[in-house]
């Protein structure tokens, strides 16, 4: 049994936030003794959080200002490995294992693509945490896990990093047994009782998931019955729905807020789309390929060609192009729905717990037994 730690900001409802949690139950599923550490607290997944992983809370104001509690934390407890998750946390972890003498232990992870996160968030702090995580990168022990070929390709392509400091590990996104277990009821009332072909997307309501352009696209379908359902919550709902209702398709479209089963919602609905303008390793996608439902997904950098095999399971379409996704939905409303099914199934269990949570047992153990 290997002593192991998680460190995190929290544990909101951000999908990398999901996912860590997510790993730290796999990890002690695989042997492991783990520990979450979240430098701030709580967080809408906490309650999803398995009860045999230790919670651990600094409570700091701020991500940056934990750094001299972290390093107390580190330096009081021993651990076979650490791993941090996310550019910000990732240097407050770096800081804080230099100061406790346990660099040599630290493992740092990117979540998404780097060349364009870093644009994302305005915060001061944040921005500096990008401007530095580079050369640190370059300069600490062990190379950067990234959730997929493209994010470490990424990172080796705009920064300093080089190819021997990144290293790959797959998300665990399901469950060991979701060939086996039934989704369960969808909530959204379209779905229950449908009267025509129902759209779903997940994700927060932000530019990177490009909303807008799939409510263009939508707007451009055939199928005047068809409804559109985006399950997520974000600052730019009042925008989307003034797109819908400047399209003539709001009465057809909905902004229900976050789900707490979205494989239930996409489980019931006749195609899901992926329309980001970038990701890592979008973990909704791999989900909805778990359902068995169609899926059609924007070939944007850098995950959703390696999880669709070049386009192979399912549709691959432009960046921010409506008039694409449009037709390519069209398609998949069009196709027998089991056509492809056992491919899209396929396709999803590369990223069960049990095989991913032996990537990253090799990235931080060096070898793929606990």
């Amino acid at each position: 049994m290997k002593k192991l730690l998680i460190i995190l900001h929290d544990l909101g409802a951000g999908g990398a936030e999901k996912m860590m949690a997510r790993l730290a139950g796999a990890l002690v599923d695989a042997g492991n003794d783990v520990t979450l550490l979240l430098l701030t607290g709580g967080g809408l997944h906490a309650a999803n959080l398995d009860p045999r992983v230790k919670k651990v809370e600094l409570q700091s104001q701020r991500t940056a200002r934990a750094v001299p509690a972290l390093a107390r934390f580190l330096r009081a407890n021993r651990f076979d490995a650490q791993l941090a998750a996310l550019t910000h946390v990732n240097v407050v972890a770096i800081a804080a294992a230099v100061l406790s003498g346990t660099l040599a232990r630290l493992h740092v992870s990117e979540r998404n693509a780097f060349s364009h996160d870093k644009h994302v968030n305005p915060d001061f702090m944040v921005r500096v945490a990008y401007l530095v995580a580079p050369l640190l990168y370059r300069l600490i022990p062990n190379p950067v896990i990234c959730v997929s070929r493209g994010v470490a390709q990424d990172l080796v392509d705009t920064t300093l990093a080089r190819r021997q400091d990144v290293t790959i590990a797959d998300n665990p996104v399901l469950d060991n047994d979701f060939r086996d277990k039934s989704p369960g009821p969808p909530s959204h009332r379209w779905l229950l009782e449908k009267t025509g072909s129902v759209i779903v997307a997940v994700g927060r309501l932000v530019p990177q998931k490009g909303f807008d352009t799939l409510i263009s696209a939508f707007a451009a379908l055939p199928d005047s019955d068809a409804r559109l359902i985006i399950f997520g919550e974000g600052p730019l709902r009042a925008q989307l729905l003034d797109q819908a209702r400047t399209l003539g398709v709001a009465d057809r479209f909905d902004l229900p807020g976050y789900t707490c089963e979205p494989l239930a919602e996409v489980a019931a609905a006749d195609c899901f789309v992926l329309s980001s303008r970038f990701e890592g390793s979008p973990n909704a996608l791999v989900e909805a390929l778990s359902t068995g439902t169609p899926v059609v997904a924007t070939r944007c950098p850098h995950g959703p060609q390696d999880i669709l095999i070049g386009g192979l399971v399912a549709p691959l379409v432009p960046v921010d192009d409506p008039i694409a996704l449009s037709q390519a939905v069209a398609l998949q409303l069009s196709t027998p729905r089991d056509l492809q099914r056992h491919s899209r199934l396929d396709a999803a269990t590369r990223f069960m717990n049990a095989s991913a949570v032996q990537t990253y047992l090799a990235a931080l153990l060096g070898s793929p037994s606990s």
